[in-house]
């Protein structure tokens, strides 16, 4: 039995689209006949508008011969003999004008033929290509189905981000639902899972960030230690990991994120001073003092306090600050942007 029968699960639809092909050819063979069928008569017709012609012409000859007829008995007959000659050459004129319309006829058979036989193989390529793609469709709709029965599967008994593959699909296979996911095979499986356990540990980590934003206590120079004794018995600190050592790791990633936005802040807030400008540099070269001025004022923000803990470092990032001005030297002026005019000799 030809795969491509067996392709298509359905009887009825196999039958229907028999019955549509066989419809389809049906037309087909129906279209070439009328259009022979019209050539033929229009064929008939030429030859009937000729035959009276010729017809026409023969009386007017007869007519001719017969005012002659009295003058030149001799020149009759040798007219009547030309005029058997022309009908002899017309028989033969008249075999080849059959020899030739039936060889015609049979070449145009030929090409409807040929044409037909083109057109019954278009018909099985579209619906070869209307098959595939409904068989694509169909596929990819099962497999999404799939992943959406195995991904409740894991929203529904995978809750810890710290259970491993292996773990997991013991605990996944005693559920029903695990046949339904057949169609995926191992691989795809384990990715999903993995997908999983990233966005369970990624919600974590965001509800354990949120306690610490919560804590008021927490800063820059805080200690693990002295934080932990105010956040452990919040159920978040629990929920991320029973493991102390990756809270307090991940209390020192919050610390680090906190001073590069600490830092990002103080540059804010020196872009917003306006005794800064790109002659500061000389000044501050020319006297310390007026770095003491700019501290004086910087000091007034909280974005410069909360830096208070490392004085060298928050100065360093004034004087960095300072020497990117230098470099980029004064600011262009309002009307930088528009085109310059210049006076054109005339």
């Amino acid at each position: 039995m030809d795969p491509r029968y067996k392709a298509v699960e359905s009887s009825s639809a196999r039958e229907d689209w028999f019955r549509e092909y066989v419809k389809a050819l049906k037309e087909e063979r129906k279209r070439e006949k009328e259009r022979d069928r019209e050539k033929r008569d229009k064929d008939k017709r030429e030859s009937k508008d000729k035959g009276d012609k010729e017809r026409d012409r023969e009386k007017e000859r007869e007519r001719e011969r017969e005012k002659e007829k009295e003058k030149e008995r001799e020149k009759e007959k040798e007219k009547e003999g030309d005029v058997n000659d022309v009908s002899e050459d017309e028989n033969v004129n008249n075999s080849d004008d059959e020899r030739e319309k039936e060889q015609k006829d049979k070449e145009k058979q030929a090409r409807m033929e040929a044409s037909l036989r083109e057109r019954e193989k278009e018909v099985q390529r579209t619906l070869a290509t209307h098959l595939r793609d409904r068989d694509k469709e169909r596929e990819q709709h099962k497999h999404d189905e799939a992943v959406q029965h195995f991904n409740a599967l894991l929203a529904d008994l995978v809750r810890n981000a710290e259970l491993a593959w292996r773990e997991a699909k013991r605990q996944l296979r005693k559920d029903h639902r695990w046949e339904l996911a057949e169609l995926l095979d191992r691989e795809e499986k384990e990715k999903l899972f993995n997908q999983h356990i990233e966005q369970l540990a990624k919600k974590k980590k965001e509800k354990f960030r949120e306690l610490l934003d919560e804590t008021g206590e927490v800063t820059l120079t805080s200690s693990w230690k002295e934080i932990k004794k105010l956040v452990k018995d919040d159920p978040r600190y629990s929920k991320f990991s029973s493991s102390d050592r990756k809270c307090e790791r991940e209390f020192k990633e919050y610390i680090k994120d906190k001073l590069v936005a600490a830092k990002a802040d103080f540059r804010e807030l020196l872009q917003e001073t306006k005794l800064i400008n790109h002659k500061s540099l000389k000044l501050v070269q020319e006297n310390e003092q007026h770095i003491r001025e700019i501290e004086e004022i910087l000091k007034k923000d909280r974005r410069y306090l909360v830096l208070d803990y490392m004085p060298d470092e928050r100065t360093k990032l004034i004087v960095t600050y300072l020497e990117d001005l230098d470099k980029r030297g004064p600011p262009p002026p309002p009307t930088a942007s528009e085109p310059t005019r210049r006076p054109t000799n005339s």
